[in-house]
């Protein structure tokens, strides 16, 4: 009879401890589907007013729209999106901490740092790559160049002696100027500078003929003849900027798409990256919020969580090879 109730208890036991296994699943299934049932953050690890902010707080906005919930931007902004990113890796898996960013940080970071504290791929589940961002090749007028073949005939006439202008090393116009140069068969001197504004000012005086920039950066300089677009980094002509043919028609292969997008920590709930992907799918058919998008050079995609982790995985590489070409390295 002891044997018979030590054994009835060990099955009661069993029991008990399936049933709260069982009730643990049902409860974060109920709460996935409930989701979200609180505000929810987005960080962007940029800083405030740059053009990944402002998108980011447009997708916040459409977000908290879809699901009357608030969807709230923090800047965690440094160490070229590394802090804010290694943040969101190390936060709860539960929907409740987004990762809005750039290609420029999150598929390159990894090459260009030593230690960014993130796996751009373990650390994340891919929800959507939202859009994508094009820069322009511009010239100061006074550079005897038309178009993109002109440059590169004028620079192998005078290697080493055109100067080209980044916003510091491991910066995104530094690697597209890089690009340029190792697939056009060209030396550029480059000229690191900080920040856009510098730049422009320097581009405008005459004292740096080339750059790679945004097109909202360098929109009303082209625009009123003060520099001269020739080519744009997309593999096809831009619906932000139409008029200006790719670099890769005289560059052949010269794609270079960086883009924004929306990450949870891995191992969220599934259905969470869904929820939000379908959500924003919704929000980026309408007209004005892909003009709100174009205002900033962006144009837009809304890809599946797949597209995006294959963008991610592609750039990851492209971009290794141009850092480790051009010997960038950031301590």
């Amino acid at each position: 009879m002891a044997r018979f109730r030590t054994v009835a208890g060990a099955i009661a036991a069993a029991c008990c401890v399936g049933c709260g296994l069982s009730l643990l699943l049902l409860a974060g299934r109920a709460a996935a589907q409930d989701y979200p049932a609180r505000p929810v953050t987005v960080v962007v690890p940029q800083a405030a007013a740059g053009a990944n902010d402002i998108l980011g707080r447009v997708v916040a906005q459409q977000l908290s729209q879809a699901f009357s919930q608030q969807f709230v931007v923090e800047n965690r902004a440094g160490a070229n999106g590394n802090i804010g990113t290694a943040a969101v890796a190390k936060a709860p898996r539960d929907g409740y901490t987004l990762l809005f960013t750039i290609s420029a940080a999150h598929a390159v970071n990894n090459t260009l740092y030593g230690h960014t504290g993130f796996d751009p791929v373990k650390d994340f589940d891919p929800v959507m790559l939202v859009a994508t961002v094009p820069f322009l090749l511009v010239v100061n007028p006074s550079l005897p160049a038309m178009n993109v073949q002109e440059l590169i005939a004028l620079a192998k006439t005078q290697p080493g002696q055109i100067a080209y202008a980044s916003s510091g090393n491991g910066a995104t116009n530094h690697l597209l100027g890089e690009m340029f140069k190792s697939m056009a068969g060209v030396e550029l001197l480059h000229i690191p500078y900080k920040g856009v504004a510098a730049i422009l000012t320097d581009m405008l005086g005459g004292r740096v003929p080339v750059a790679f920039a945004s097109v909202p950066s360098v929109r009303s300089q082209v625009k009123e003849g003060k520099l001269r677009a020739l080519g744009i980094s997309t593999l096809k002509r831009s619906p932000v900027a139409p008029e200006v043919p790719p670099v890769g028609d005289a560059v052949p292969g010269y794609d270079a798409d960086f883009w924004v997008a929306l990450f949870t920590p891995a191992g969220t709930p599934k259905d969470v990256p869904a929820k939000l992907n379908a959500a924003l799918t919704k929000s980026l058919a309408s007209a004005d919020v892909r003009e709100r998008f174009a205002q900033q050079g962006a144009d837009v995609v809304g890809s599946t969580p797949d597209q995006l982790a294959a963008a991610l995985k592609n750039d990851t590489v492209k971009w290794a090879r141009v850092v480790q070409e051009a010997r960038i390295k950031i301590d």
